[in-house]
C-alpha cells in the first residue's frame, strides 16, 4: 500500500506517518509525486492490512491509503507513475533520448579496448561496456583480467567521456567495481543472487540488472525490488532473451516485454540483442527491433576482430558493423518517438494495463 499525503500536509504530520509505519514492524519508502507525496510501506503486512489502512488513513495529513496491486511495490507505476531517469556524466537513459551501450564482450588488453572505445563514441555510443569479470560457462574459458581491465576501463572513460559499464559478480566485488566504473551491471546467472542484489543497491551507483535467462517479468521486477528496497531507486532493465524450445538462436529476445514492463514500471528498458542470439548477422534486425518497439536503449557488442575474440566471437559486431548499425538505428529510435499511439506508456498510475496512454 501507499500512503499520498495531502498538498498542505506539514512535516510533523509527514513524521507522523512514517513514524507508525516503523511501529508497524515496516518500512516507508517516500516519492515526491505531483499530487503529493506518497509514501509506500513496505514490509510483510499479512493480517493487519485491512486495519492498517484504516488507521493509516486516518492519521492528520493524509488525503488517502491505497493498496498496491502488484507484488513489487517500489518498482511499480502504481507507486511512482513518471519514467525514471537515470543520468550518468554526460549520458541519459530513460529520457527520451537513445541510449546505446556499446563495446567488447571482454577486455582482452588496453589497446583493444581504446580502439574500440574511441571508435563506438564516433559512430554515436553514449555508453562504453566492457567485461572484467566473466562469468563463462566452462571453468577454462577465458574468465577476464579482473581488475586490470577495471583500470583500462576507467582510462576508456577519462579519455573518451563515455561512461563505463562492467558486470560485478558477487557481493564482495561491488566497491571495487564501483571504484572504477559508473554503473554495475548485475548477469544472467545472477539476476535472483539476493546478497548481490542487497549489496549493489547500497552503492552510489545506477544497476543494469539484466533479465535471467528462465525468469518471468515479475521474477524480474522482485530482483529489482530488492535492489530498490536497499536504497538504490537507479535500476535499468535489459531484456536478454530467454531460454526456449528454440536451438538455432542462443535465446528467444522477449521484445513483447518491452512494452509490458513500460506499463508496468517506471525503470528504463533496454534490450541486449548480442546475448539474445549469439549470432552476428541477427544483433543489427533485433536491435532495431528492440528501438522499434519502445526500448530506452540497446547494449551490443563490438570488437575491432571478432573472430579472434578470447569470448563470444561469433555474436561481436566489427567496429564497420557497429557504424553500420548506428546509421539504421537513429531514424528508426526518431520515427518512433514522434508517432502518435504507437509507443506509449501510461499517464495514469491506476491504469497500469494500459488505460491512460503517453508518448514515450
Amino acid at each position: 500500500m501507499f500512503v499520498v499525503m495531502q498538498r498542505a500536509a506539514s512535516e510533523a504530520e509527514i513524521l507522523g506517518v512514517k513514524s507508525r509505519i516503523l511501529a508497524e514492524g515496516l518500512t516507508p519508502y517516500e516519492n515526491p509525486s505531483a499530487e503529493g507525496l506518497k509514501v509506500a510501506v513496505v514490509g510483510e503486512i499479512g493480517g493487519r492490512r485491512e486495519a492498517l489502512l484504516g488507521q493509516l488513513a486516518q492519521l492528520p495529513g493524509v488525503a488517502r491509503v491505497t493498496p498496491i496491486k502488484r507484488p513489487f511495490k517500489l518498482t511499480s507505476r502504481e507507486f511512482h507513475p513518471d519514467d525514471t531517469v537515470i543520468r550518468v556524466l554526460d549520458a541519459a537513459v530513460g529520457d527520451g533520448s537513445l541510449t546505446v551501450m556499446a563495446g567488447p564482450c571482454s577486455v582482452e588488453s588496453r589497446e583493444q579496448l581504446l580502439k574500440t572505445a574511441r571508435r563506438v563514441k564516433a559512430a554515436g555510443a553514449t555508453i562504453l561496456r566492457g567485461g572484467a569479470f566473466k562469468p563463462r560457462t566452462s571453468p577454462y574459458a577465458f574468465q577476464g583480467l579482473g581488475v586490470e581491465a577495471l583500470r583500462y576501463l576507467a582510462e576508456a572513460r577519462d579519455e573518451t567521456g563515455l561512461p563505463v559499464i562492467t558486470e560485478v559478480m558477487e557481493p564482495n566485488q561491488v566497491d571495487i567495481v564501483a571504484e572504477y566504473a559508473d554503473i554495475l551491471q548485475i548477469g544472467t546467472r545472477n539476476m535472483q543472487n539476493y546478497s548481490l542484489l542487497q549489496s549493489a543497491g547500497r552503492v552510489a551507483r545506477p544497476v543494469m540488472l539484466k533479465r535471467g535467462y528462465g525468469a518471468t517479468v515479475e521474477e524480474w521486477l522482485m530482483a529489482a525490488e530488492y535492489i530498490v528496497s536497499s536504497g538504490n531507486p537507479n535500476v535499468i532493465l535489459c531484456e536478454r532473451g530467454i531460454r526456449t524450445f528454440e536451438t538455432y538462436t542462443r535465446n528467444t529476445l522477449d521484445l513483447a516485454a518491452v512494452p509490458l514492463l513500460h506499463s508496468l514500471t517506471h525503470l528504463p528498458v533496454i534490450v541486449d540483442p548480442s546475448h539474445a542470439t549469439g549470432k552476428r548477422f541477427l544483433v543489427a534486425p533485433l536491435a532495431l527491433g528492440g528501438v522499434a518497439v519502445g526500448a530506452d536503449g540497446v547494449m551490443v557488442e563490438v570488437h575491432p576482430d571478432p573472430d579472434s575474440a578470447l569470448s563470444d566471437s561469433e555474436q561481436q559486431l566489427t567496429i564497420e558493423q557497429f557504424e553500420a548499425l548506428m546509421v539504421d538505428l537513429v531514424p528508426v529510435h526518431e520515427h518512433v518517438s514522434d508517432l502518435n499511439g504507437v509507443v506509449m506508456r501510461p499517464v495514469h498510475a491506476d491504469a497500469p494495463d494500459g488505460g491512460g496512454l503517453s508518448k514515450h
